[in-house]
């Protein structure tokens, strides 16, 4: 089956990505927060519009799933974002029994003015990426992390994520900047 590993070595190897986990997600918060706040968004919020802008639509478990949170929380906010007009809910004809959602023409300008009033320098993240993009020409891949989240979550999980920054990707053109 597998190479056989002690108790210790697992405990310890759980604890560590969790307690890393914590402090990266903190600093990963923080940065979110101090960007959206200007547009009366909250973290849950923010995903939900991410999400449906870049897959042009998508089910409440589609979202719950993408965005990592319950499909009551995805369903709660996703209400919210409708009663704000950024957000609408519609049932397809080959699919009766899901919710979508769709973005309005507000949601998307919402995002894309998010997009726009980005500020690198304000990200503490990326700021504490920089020696390692300085010393290898670019930012961490992460691939032992993608590798661990495939396993958990799924390929399909890791494709779609993988095509919502393909599809940013294209759509971001900017001059770089040193």
């Amino acid at each position: 089956m597998g190479e056989i590993y002690s108790m210790k070595e697992a405990l310890i190897f759980s604890q560590r990505v969790a307690q890393l986990s914590k402090a990266l997600w903190k600093v990963i918060e923080n940065d979110i927060q101090r960007w959206i706040k200007p547009f009366n968004l909250n973290i849950n919020e923010y995903h939900i519009l991410w999400i449906s802008y870049y897959l042009n639509g998508s089910s409440i478990s589609e979202i719950a799933e993408l965005g990592v949170m319950h499909v009551s929380t995805a369903f709660n906010f996703s209400k919210k974002l409708e009663e704000r007009g950024l957000l609408q809910f519609l049932k397809r004809e080959d699919d009766k029994r899901n919710t979508y959602t769709q973005l309005t023409d507000k949601g998307k300008e919402i995002i894309i003015s998010l997009l726009e009033s980005y500020q690198r320098e304000d990200n503490d993240l990326v700021s504490a990426s920089l020696p390692l993009r300085n010393l290898y020409g670019k930012f961490p891949e992460l691939l032992e992390l993608k590798a661990i989240i495939r396993n958990i979550n799924g390929e399909k999980f890791m494709d779609t994520h993988e095509q919502i920054f393909q599809h940013l990707e294209k759509d971001f053109i900017e001059e770089k900047v040193k």
